[in-house]
């Protein structure tokens, strides 16, 4: 009697202390919970408090939070042969939390061997100029590609980037040398312009003085007055012929 009276309800106490915290779980709006029972899937739990059967139910918990894997630097030879380094960044989640347990080992690890073959393999097949130039394009190729393997084990790609392109240095001296002729070709365009246009002002110019000679005059005292403000000891210039033109005549007569 003293067992069923007071032992008994202590020993079914103590038992509920023991199996309670294992039997009820609370997962976070971000969490699912993955329940296996005796092996075989149950279900997807969560978010929220639920139970479990204590040494019957197994559960697993996953996340469905985006998340951020860096792809490490990948040794890649273009298609018109350059040896190049390229490492990119790619943004996934969990879609389907039963699917990312039951169909791959480790999603993460998974998405991350994917990843790195499949930069190697679209590299692989772009000109320098294109990685270079179109990685918008080769971006959104990766991020198809990519989500097309991934998607049986429940993963979605969001995004992938490339992040950083290291080129050897033969490549970058001569990327150097182009940059600098393009800034020499673009400056000798510019000079020839400027000089093209000064020579049709004055062309115009040569054309109104010779339309109007008094005009010649005026440009030469003009000039005269310039100079006379700079300060000079001595000023050359020339003297106009027409003033003693006259004058010659005369003394050749005689």
């Amino acid at each position: 009697m003293i067992f069923l009276t007071i032992i008994l309800p202590v020993i079914i106490g103590i038992l509920l202390l023991i199996l309670l915290p294992m039997s009820i779980k609370v997962l976070r709006e971000y969490e699912r919970g993955v329940v296996f029972r005796f092996g075989r899937l149950r279900g997807v739990r969560g978010p929220g408090i639920f139970a479990i059967i204590p040494f019957v139910d197994k559960m697993l918990k996953v996340e469905l939070r985006i998340v951020t894997l860096d792809v490490p630097p990948q040794e890649i030879i273009t298609k018109d042969n350059v040896p190049v380094k390229v490492n990119a960044v790619a943004y996934f989640r969990v879609e389907d939390p039963a699917k990312s347990v039951i169909a791959i080992e480790n999603f993460r690890m998974a998405t991350l061997q994917i990843s790195q073959t499949t930069l190697r393999s679209i590299l692989g097949q772009v000109e320098l100029d294109d990685l270079l130039s179109r990685r918008d394009k080769i971006n959104h190729e990766l991020q198809v590609v990519i989500d097309e393997q991934t998607e049986p084990w429940g993963i979605k790609v969001l995004i992938v980037e490339i992040k950083d392109v290291e080129l050897p240095q033969t490549i970058q001296r001569a990327f150097a040398k182009q940059a600098e002729a393009e800034r020499e070709r673009r400056a000798k365009i510019i000079n020839a312009e400027g000089e093209f246009q000064a020579s049709e002002k004055l062309s115009e110019a040569a054309k109104v003085l010779s339309d109007y000679p008094v005009s010649v005059q005026l440009r030469f005292l003009q000039t005269l007055r310039e100079i006379a403000t700079e300060q000079n000891s001595t000023i050359l210039f020339p003297f106009p012929i027409e003033l003693v033109k006259a004058f010659l005549e005369k003394v050749e007569k005689k």
